[in-house]
């Protein structure tokens, strides 16, 4: 069997794809081998209606509404191999030497991160620190916090202040600031240290203090860091797409790639912003690229 559409990844972008793609009658399969970046997520917010829900729930639940059009089927696998065999029939190999066919991919895998080397780092990270502000800067609002960046440092403390004048900007040795930025900062009562960082102190994933490399506790009960993102496979490289400025698959407003038959949605193409209402919308418009594609081919060919 070849499938109208094959999406690698089950989080928001590809689950919206997948429903659309169910509501409008085509085959599809989609992957997912739940390893996805938001496993250490507790809630996630900013979607409405879904506000706080916690990522699994999300996905039982958008799972329940795929599952009303049988034209769709989801599998728990990790796609490790993805080969053009012609123009427009891709094969996908599973890690456990399944193959499937697809005329067209939509790659929704999203990033994954690489987290600011500290010492404990990631005992804190989900819990108590996190990247995006927009997502958990509510439930940290006018407490004491950290932001701990080695890079863009003075955009994220801009972004931070918006919800905790209590703020220490932390560059671990690395992060740069101007003179004119820090200068900025401090008059806004916003500290800064430049010192590299011998760690995090707290217990059960709560931050209580971060520890500079001389031994001074400096007590914060959360933050902000800045980890670094790459692509969650390999297949947008291997496959030739062309990336836009922050490192993501460049795409068209409808998801389509500069290779043909290949899409891409969501966290995967965007990088920034990461936010589950903006990857869920990414593959709804990914879902009706590849729809309004597989149309217009199909009445261009009744033509010749």
């Amino acid at each position: 069997m070849i499938y109208d559409c094959a999406i690698i990844g089950g989080g928001p972008a590809g689950l919206n794809a997948a429903l659309v793609l169910g509501r409008s009658r085509r085959n599809t399969v989609l992957f997912d081998d739940n390893s996805g970046r938001n496993l250490v997520t507790r809630e996630s917010h900013g979607f409405l209606t879904r506000d706080g829900i916690q990522p699994e729930e999300f996905k039982r639940l958008a799972r329940q509404d795929i599952a009303k059009y049988d034209c769709v089927e989801m599998k728990k696998k990790m796609i490790v191999h993805v080969e053009r065999l012609s123009k427009t029939h891709y094969e996908l190999t599973t890690e456990d030497g399944e193959a499937f066919h697809s005329t067209k991919i939509i790659l929704a895998a999203g990033v994954k991160e690489q987290l600011p080397n500290i010492p404990d780092i990631e005992k804190f990270y989900g819990t108590s620190l996190y990247s995006c502000p927009y997502c958990d800067g509510w439930e940290l609002q006018d407490q004491p916090l950290a932001v701990i960046a080695d890079k863009n440092v003075y955009e994220l403390a801009k972004k931070v202040y918006t919800w905790s004048r209590d703020l220490i900007v932390f560059t671990n040795g690395i992060g740069r600031l101007e003179e004119a930025e820090k200068a900025k900062l401090i008059k806004h009562g916003i500290k800064v240290y430049e010192d590299i960082l011998g760690g995090l102190e707290g217990e059960n994933g709560q931050l209580r203090s971060v520890r500079l490399e001389d031994g001074t506790l400096i007590d914060r009960i959360g933050g902000f860091i800045t980890p670094a993102w790459s692509h969650s496979t390999p297949f947008a490289d291997e496959l030739g797409c062309e990336q836009n400025s922050y490192g993501g698959i460049k795409t068209d407003e409808y998801g389509r790639t500069n290779i043909w038959n290949v899409y891409a949605a969501g966290d995967a193409s965007l990088i920034v912003p990461s936010q589950l209402v903006i990857a869920a919308g990414e593959g709804s418009a990914a879902a009706i690229g590849v729809n309004g594609d597989l149309t217009n081919e199909f009445f261009t060919a009744e033509e010749q």
